[in-house]
């Protein structure tokens, strides 16, 4: 993120760049010069994910009371100090930037592969130093803001251009993040949020001015500096071949420097002491391999200059695009795209405008273990359920080379390299007359509206269950059901006992304050139910995305991960449940929530029973998974499960087939292809075999057995 290595060489060798301020004196300072305006610190808020993450447990899939706990004290400190505080969150990735985003997204995968590993070896949560942000963070907190009443806003292009932007149009304090991109925009004081010692509101102020008097150069030579450096436009590799040249020709390089501060101190030299005095941007053409990649680096200079701003390195360029062009969309109704951009910008709203606009989605890593071969990738698993969310927002929209519009999908999961976006085709829904049209689901105020809403919603995941069983429950309450039964149709080795766990957690979560939550102890933890906690929460995502789409069925806040989901308490239910704990211990003596839990699990049984999926007993105790059998197995099941999906459209560039449950299909079928019939027979045969050296069992000691114990449904 940012200029390669500059942020080492502020911290290391320009001290005089680094300075310690207090936030609250420079709050009245501000004050005093500008009387009636309130001091405003823009914050980059996917910068202060992990700093404000700071629950002790992080691997379980979020302790989300904790940490909506955690952001009401950070904003009542800056209140208390005068301060208002204005939030923003990257809502697009540019294409320039999509080669960084796949980098950082591949090199995720390795520590989250280290993190599992850890937790199989040694049953508990990895020290901090191998932290990583529990899944759907940044989502959450985005929602979680805005319910705390605060201006939150979700970027139309790069977050770090809107974010200094927005410092300099609106005159504010400072900005607060951690990105060294803020030390080459010339825009207002640049905070960090690492150095940020709330309890007083002391930070670190870095100075682009003393940078540039460090250098020798103007503040009007930074972009050149950093894409001469290599930033997120332009690829580090692009120019090492110049840099190496300004080093053998700087004679004022130190041995006890480090090779990156000699590099940087040697281009700006360079910059300074020979572009200076040629003729700008002409002759560093000539100096400059650019060659084909000349926009690109000139682009990479424009993206650092805010509106109103000119560089001297570009007045040269005349082959330069700067204007826009004329955008082309997904959606061919302009009231609802602008209903869907209002929404967007205002932080109501998760990846709607950007199917509408671009057709084209990104989701980040998840915690998922490469070698649980029973749980394939989150992305996988819903997306059946996103297909047919893209048919409800994109309707009779044709892409200009199918019959039906496609839409390209950025989603991380082992096995996909991210060479290409996957092409992902429309599942049309399934609605007695038809499908409401985003008009009538988004505007309409007449009477029975409300009702289609909830009706699309429940097709977006496919259900068939009675909607009045659902109404009659808590909102929360009911979305729980909504999505473990559409986990129970997705997922084969889901067992009754992960389906207890879910139900219990959420319904014992009810009146758990934050502190009794952190102060839960677990013995162990349990790498399935890590995957499952993430898996949860991704499912929650989801239900929001159908939610917005579907113009609001449900509050928002009834689909936040706070009212139903608790890491720690999901490890300890887990554990719970499948080592065969009653009902009381599980539901902790309540005998209320034991009627809401049977009432619960009746209607999901109900539910299962109507599309033939059988909701089995399969109790896990402690077992280690094993290791060498799952890397033997880990990725042959991993292309099994991606043929799970029955072919609808191929997309050339993966190679992979997808399905979504058309006509024809069978929405419930488990298993890869093959292994069904296998464990069919496998099963009929063994108690043959066994029967041969054990004797005769009657047929009531048969039936006994069989009601405490579970046959696997996938072969070890």
């Amino acid at each position: 993120m940012g200029v390669k290595g500059l942020q080492g060489f502020v911290g290391n060798a320009c001290p005089s760049v680094c300075t310690v301020v207090n936030l609250k004196e420079m709050a009245e300072k501000y004050q005093i010069h500008h009387p009636g305006c309130t001091p405003v610190i823009v914050v980059d808020a996917m910068c202060c994910l992990k700093h404000w993450y700071t629950p002790k447990s992080w691997v379980c899939g979020g302790q989300w009371q904790e940490y909506l706990a955690i952001l009401q004290d950070f904003i009542k400190a800056f209140n208390t100090a005068g301060i208002k505080l204005v939030f923003f969150f990257d809502g697009v990735v540019e294409q320039n930037k999509r080669h960084e985003w796949v980098k950082r997204r591949l090199r995720n995968n390795k520590e989250i592969s280290r993190i599992f590993q850890f937790i199989k070896t040694h049953r508990q949560q990895p020290s901090r130093d191998m932290f990583f942000i529990p899944s759907g963070l940044a989502t959450f907190t985005h929602f979680a803001l805005k319910s705390l009443g605060q201006e939150t806003v979700c970027s139309l292009r790069e977050a770090d251009y809107e974010v200094a932007s927005y410092g300099l149009q609106n005159n504010c304090l400072g900005i607060l993040g951690e990105d060294t991109d803020y030390l080459i925009y010339n825009t207002c004081p640049y905070f960090s949020i690492n150095k940020l010692c709330l309890d007083r509101l002391v930070t670190v102020m870095f100075s682009r001015e003393n940078l540039c008097h460090s250098l020798g150069l103007s503040i009007t030579d930074l972009p050149l500096l950093a894409c001469i450096l290599g930033n997120d436009t332009v690829p580090e590799g692009m120019l090492e071949n110049f840099r190496q040249k300004c080093l053998s020709g700087y004679p004022f390089a130190k041995q006890n420097n480090d090779k990156r501060t000699n590099t940087i101190l040697a281009v700006a030299d360079y910059i300074s002491r020979v572009l200076h005095s040629q003729q700008g941007m002409k002759d560093l053409e000539e100096m400059l391999p650019l060659g084909r990649n000349k926009t690109l680096f000139c682009r990479g200079i424009l993206s650092y200059l805010l509106p109103g701003q000119q560089s001297p390195w570009l007045l040269e360029i005349s082959s330069l695009e700067t204007s826009d062009k004329q955008e082309v969309t997904m959606c061919s109704d302009p009231e609802i795209l602008q209903v869907a951009k209002e929404q967007h910008v205002r932080a109501e709203s998760y990846l709607v405008y950007n199917i509408l606009s671009s057709g084209e989605i990104e989701c980040s890593n998840t915690l998922e273990d490469e070698f649980d071969t029973e749980l394939p990738g989150q992305a996988l698993i819903y997306r059946p359920a996103r297909q047919r969310i893209y048919s409800l927002l994109l309707g009779d929209n044709k892409d200009a080379c199918s019959s039906h519009p496609i839409i390209k999908e950025w989603f991380v999961y082992f096995g996909n390299q991210l060479r290409h976006p996957e092409l992902v085709q429309p599942i049309k829904l399934d609605i007695p007359g038809g499908t409401p049209s985003l008009r009538t689901l988004w505007l309409s105020q007449e009477a029975g509206v409300q009702s289609q809403r909830y009706d699309t919603f429940l097709a977006c995941f496919h259900l068939r269950i009675e909607r009045e069983e659902l109404q009659t429950l808590d909102n929360s309450l009911a979305a729980l059901c909504c999505l473990l039964i559409y986990l129970l149709g997705q997922v084969d080795a889901f067992s009754l006992e992960d389906i207890n766990a879910f139900i219990a957690q959420t319904l014992c979560l009810q009146g758990k304050s934050a502190s009794q939550l952190s102060d839960l102890q677990l013995t162990h933890v349990d790498s399935r139910a890590v995957q499952l906690g993430s898996l949860f929460i991704r499912g929650l995502t989801t239900l929001i995305l159908a939610n917005i789409a579907c113009g609001f069925p449900f509050r928002m806040d009834d689909l936040m991960a706070w009212k139903m989901f608790d890491g720690k308490l999901f490890q300890q239910k887990y554990q719970q449940s499948h080592r065969g704990c009653s009902m009381e211990e599980l539901l902790e003596g309540n005998k209320c929530w034991l009627t809401e839990f049977q009432n619960l699990k009746s209607l999901i049984c109900k539910a299962c029973m109507k599309n033939s999926r059988a909701l089995q007993s399969r109790q896990r105790g402690n077992e280690f998974i094993r290791g060498s059998e799952n890397r033997r197995w880990g990725s042959s099941f991993q292309r099994s499960y991606q043929s799970h999906f029955p072919p609808s459209y191929h997309n050339p560039n993966q190679g992979h087939h997808w399905r979504g449950f058309g006509p024809g299909s069978s929405r419930f079928e488990t298993g890869p292809s093959g292994w069904n019939s296998f464990t069919r027979i496998l099963f009929q045969i063994l108690p043959l075999e066994k029967a041969k050296g054990r004797g005769y069992r009657s047929e009531e000691q048969n039936q006994k057995k069989r009601r405490f114990q579970h046959t696997p449904r996938w072969p070890r």
